[in-house]
């Protein structure tokens, strides 16, 4: 199961409604008792966070977040000097533009802004 499946499910639960069949659920369900329903309301809201985390993460470029080896920074300060632009750099290094800038200013190649 998808983590926004689960999501969903566990959304659902909280409105009183069965998932697998779509009817309300009885009064006397557990589900309807306010201390499920506020675990429920929790649990939708912390899985909403990891699928918004999870769409994010697979947006980045694959070097996002990865350490710099020193023959990247010796690269990447060549080619800055010979007048590549941020966001060519960012394709080339498959980093973000703004991991690009803060490595420029690491590097003294740019001041930060």
């Amino acid at each position: 199961m998808e983590l926004s499946q689960a999501k969903d499910v566990i959304y659902t639960l909280s409105q009183g409604i069965d998932p697998a069949s779509g009817e309300v659920l009885t009064d006397n369900s557990c589900f309807n008792q306010p201390v499920i329903i506020r675990a429920l309301f929790m649990a939708h809201e912390a899985l909403d966070r990891s699928v918004k985390y999870e769409q994010r993460k697979s947006s980045l470029p694959p070097n996002a977040g990865k350490p710099w080896p020193n023959e990247e920074d010796e690269q990447l300060a060549g080619a800055f000097d010979s007048g590549s632009s941020i966001s060519q750099l960012a394709k080339t290094h498959q980093r973000t533009p703004g991991s690009i800038k803060a490595r420029l200013e690491k590097l003294g190649k740019i001041s930060g802004a």
